[in-house]
């Protein structure tokens, strides 16, 4: 599936040490995992069974017809991965059941858009007819679902995501095409639409006797719902033009309330920002840059850092580090040490560069809140300690914080700073940002915005989360299924938004998608920790590295440890062992799929599900 593409870009690859160091004893482990992976049975069974080969008639006689549904490709499909009885007692085998929303509708002859039935039935069946738990996977995202109502919703500038240049077109993903759809309001035919789908499978589903409603163990909602921006396969940095969404007529109204909400009067709004507005009605969302563009007001400024912060990275391999003991990066500015962070984060684009390195994992990332420093030239110095006490002096850069008149930075005073060696043979590292004699500005107006940018985020999962409120399903727990930029030092996380969907929301409880690092190291758990989650959900998973089963079998184990309660892998549907002809998902666990070390994965999979000895 296209939405899974996006997780290629967001970790690496390293050891698995440190699992158990830090399993929170607070948290309740669930008695068993829940392994419910992802089975693509939707293309060749659900949609479209009459396109399967003739060798496979027997598969399409089962999905077709009053009585059909996918169940009996999925039963095949998790056979092969856990062929022998009885279960693991560690993880129970499910699996996820995707639901494209849009993919329900079909155009009648008069032009209007219906619900298509038999497409529910067989989706509601399988749940039917499969005996196993199942997580029920809603989905409606920007990346294209190739359905032919796609396109009517797209040609409606309402259900388009705004920048302050206008509505947003259709954008590519690699080989997926990106609509660019809106949340900032609920008053669309697209949100319409997808309320209108859910509660066509939901009402189906509650059809169902109590038995076979019970197998829901999850519900996932809508799938990785995030803002947008232009050239979305390579504008997730800090670079380029600042452009994001929402800016259409009800996302900066919704704004001003937003912020009347918030403050009460005016004034307490222009002492908050140093502004000078007669009413919130004047207040508009930052939308320009102050190097390129004349402001009327000083808070219309923007870039990827005017909310304050400053990314300081880059990578960093040293030979000999481990999990266990990795190179640290310090940080001075102005001579004076700032602050230290691990050199763990994944670097997929640095391993493609540098195979040798055989690790992705050799990220690393440091935010300045740069909100309180003087106006002037600072000079930041980044240091590597490759083993304790040994500094390596790696790059200085010299950065100008500015005032709000543009005044001519002056250079600030320098303390002296530690003795540092130069680095060894087996020392490679390189500074991404920030660059030398750059210039950063803060606008205390652009955290407010980003600030209701996340809420909208939230608002449009919970309308969502109450179509599921009032169903039958009601008591079924309910997941996001949402990405987590902050693990990828290259991204700029406040473009996507998504901060305040991470987290505790009530209802919802908190579903995420692991690739890479995250899914064994340090960045995701340690902010688990701090998150206040009890529960969550893996809504997609990849190490993106080979591993064995007693690895493998440690992650699973670390997750569980920390209240996971269901873990969702990509899996290609197999009929009698053998491939249904599709578009495979390269991120699937299969042993025909030697990418990321899926192969060897999906063995690792299949002995942590084999029965274990006395």
């Amino acid at each position: 599936m296209a939405l899974a593409a996006l997780g290629v870009l967001l970790a690496g690859a390293g050891g698995l040490a440190l699992l158990q160091q830090h399993a929170p004893a607070h948290l309740p482990r669930a008695d068993r995992l829940l392994l419910a992976p992802m089975v693509s049975v939707i293309e060749p069974c659900v949609l479209s069974p009459e396109t399967l080969p003739a060798a496979m008639q027997d598969l399409a006689e089962r999905c077709q017809g009053p009585q059909g549904s996918a169940a009996a490709l999925i039963e095949s499909t998790l056979k092969t991965l856990q062929p022998t009885a009885p279960p693991s007692p560690r993880e129970a085998l499910g699996y996820t059941l995707p639901v494209p929303l849009l993919r329900l509708f079909h155009q009648t002859a008069d032009g209007d858009w219906r619900i298509d039935d038999e497409k529910v039935g067989r989706l509601v069946r399988t749940l039917r007819d499969t005996p196993r738990p199942a997580i029920l996977y809603l989905f409606s995202t920007h990346f294209s679902a190739e359905a032919p109502i796609e396109a009517a919703l797209a040609a409606d500038p309402a259900n388009m995501g705004h920048t302050r240049d206008g509505a947003l077109g259709t954008d590519d993903y690699y080989d997926s095409k990106v609509f660019n759809w809106t949340f900032a309001t609920t008053r669309n035919t697209l949100t319409q639409r997808r309320a209108q789908a859910m509660q066509a499978v939901l009402d189906a589903a509650c059809q169902l006797p109590a038995q076979d409603r019970a197998k829901i163990r999850g519900i996932t909602l809508l799938g990785e719902l995030h803002h947008l921006f232009p050239n979305f396969q390579a504008g997730m940095g800090f670079d380029g033009a600042y452009r994001v969404t929402d800016y259409s007529t009800a996302s900066v109204e919704g704004f001003r309330r937003h912020l009347q909400a918030e403050f009460g009067r005016i004034e307490a709004l222009n002492r908050a920002v140093g502004g000078d507005y007669a009413a919130f009605s004047e207040v508009e969302p930052p939308s320009r840059d102050i190097r390129t563009e004349p402001l009327r007001r000083y808070t219309e400024h923007i870039d990827a850092f005017a909310q304050g912060s400053l990314p300081i990275s880059g990578w960093a391999h040293v030979e000999g580090a481990t999990p266990e003991h990795p190179a640290w990066i310090h940080i001075y500015r102005n001579g004076r040490l700032v602050g230290k962070t691990a050199v763990r984060l994944g670097r997929q684009d640095v391993l493609a560069a540098k195979p040798e390195f055989g690790d992705a994992n050799t990220g690393w990332r440091m935010d300045l809140d740069f909100r309180h420093l003087p106006a002037g030239v600072h000079r930041l110095d980044i240091f590597l300690e490759t083993r304790p006490g040994a500094l390596t002096h790696l790059d200085r850069r010299d950065v100008a914080i500015m005032d709000r008149q543009q005044s001519t930075p002056q250079p600030q005073p320098q303390a002296a700073l530690p003795a540092s060696t130069p680095a060894g043979p087996g020392v490679q590292a390189h500074i991404d940002t920030p660059r030398d004699a750059s210039s950063y500005y803060y606008n205390p107006l652009v955290p407010l915005w980003h600030a209701f940018r996340a809420k909208q985020v939230v608002d449009y999962l919970r309308y969502f989360d109450g179509e599921v409120a009032r169903s039958c399903l009601a008591d079924v727990p309910r997941y996001t299924h949402q990405i987590v930029p902050f693990t990828n030092p290259g991204w700029d996380e406040n473009k996507f938004a998504i901060q305040a969907s991470l987290r505790p929301l009530g209802s919802i409880r908190l579903g995420v998608s692991l690739y890479g690092e995250p899914t064994y190291g340090h960045s995701y758990f340690d902010w688990l920790g701090r998150s206040g989650h009890t529960r969550y959900g893996i809504t997609e998973f990849h190490p993106l590295k080979a591993m064995d089963a007693a690895a493998l079998q440690r992650v699973f184990d670390a997750h569980a440890e920390r209240g996971a309660d269901f873990l969702s892998f990509f899996a290609e549907p197999r009929w009698h062992g053998t491939l249904v002809p599709r578009g495979h998902n390269m991120f699937s666990f299969d042993p025909d799929n030697p990418k990321f070390g899926s192969d060897h994965l999906y063995r690792a999979t299949q002995q942590t599900l084999a029965p274990k000895g006395p």
